[in-house]
């Protein structure tokens, strides 16, 4: 599920693709079964595509892997959590226009 400038992520590789990345980094955490979470994932595409090159841009399926999602609290999804230097910058839960994402990126760029 995801797009040409979405790379999936695991519990395995999280450490190393999202705490340890040089540039900011927005995880989409979903599941197949999520209506929200596939109506969402063209506009994470979109947010993907815009910045490409300033922000990676990664996926987690919460059933596949419990550890991270656990870990951040995650209690419903679609969630979308934004990191920079390795630390939680933003958090945003449940299906929301592609402006809110991109003030939250924007944040994060500044």
């Amino acid at each position: 599920m995801a797009g040409q400038f979405v790379t999936e992520v695991s519990d395995a590789t999280f450490q190393k693709e999202v705490l340890e990345s040089t540039q900011p980094v927005l995880v989409d955490f979903w599941a197949a079964w999520c209506g929200p979470c596939r109506a969402l994932a063209p506009v994470v595409d979109a947010v993907a595509t815009q910045y490409e090159g300033k922000i990676r841009v990664m996926k987690m399926d919460v059933d596949a892997n419990t550890a991270t999602p656990g870990r951040y609290g995650i209690r419903g999804i679609p969630a979308l959590l934004l990191f920079k230097n390795g630390q939680l910058a933003d958090n945003i839960v449940g299906f929301v226009p592609k402006d809110t994402i991109d003030k939250a990126v924007e944040k994060a760029l500044a």
